[in-house]
């Protein structure tokens, strides 16, 4: 994919990006939603996407709100790019119960992506899924290391665009939590 070097994409709710280039970073900010990180390790390519709700759009709908559409574009476009099925290693966020009393949103979304990721025999390499905390997450997708932060949702802070060409610091290991 054509990301400029420094380059920090942002990852929203039903957003899913590819890439290849090595100063690429992805991040998205969790709550009860799932973030899915893939890599080809041989390929060095990755990919983020973000889901809000579990399984399939009632509607028999297409919409990447819902995490077996968003799982599908994510690693069809990740096939696209040159990555390999039976390379694919996954990472999986967030699905965490911020808001107590609401439903347990957060651990349906968990369930679905772990049951996703068995279900199509995927390489499953590490997860930060539940709890009642939010989470920051930064993805390298050309080395497949990922950082999550845990973050209290009432303080989380939005990205500002003069803050997009701020790195940090790259993490030492694959999966780092804070």
């Amino acid at each position: 994919m054509a990301d400029r070097p420094g380059n920090v994409i942002h990852i929203i709710q039903g957003q899913f990006r590819v890439s290849d280039s090595p100063d690429a970073e992805m991040t998205t900010i969790l709550g009860s939603c799932v973030a899915a990180c893939l890599f080809d390790p041989f390929r060095k390519l990755g990919g983020m996407n973000h889901f809000l709700l579990p399984g399939n759009d009632p509607s028999a709908g297409n919409n990447v709100r819902y995490g077996a559409h968003s799982m599908e574009q994510l690693i069809n476009a990740m096939l696209r790019a040159g990555a390999q099925r039976n390379r694919l290693e996954i990472q999986l966020f967030g699905g965490a119960n911020v808001v107590q009393g609401l439903s347990r949103i957060g651990d349906s979304n968990a369930i679905f992506a772990r049951d996703f990721v068995r279900q199509e025999g995927f390489i499953l390499r590490a997860e930060d899924l539940g709890g009642t905390f939010g989470r920051r997450l930064r993805f390298r997708p050309a080395t497949g290391l990922a950082r999550a932060e845990r973050v209290d949702p009432a303080r989380v802070d939005i990205p500002r665009p003069d803050q997009a060409g701020r790195r940090p610091a790259p993490p030492a290991c694959s999966v780092e939590l804070f």
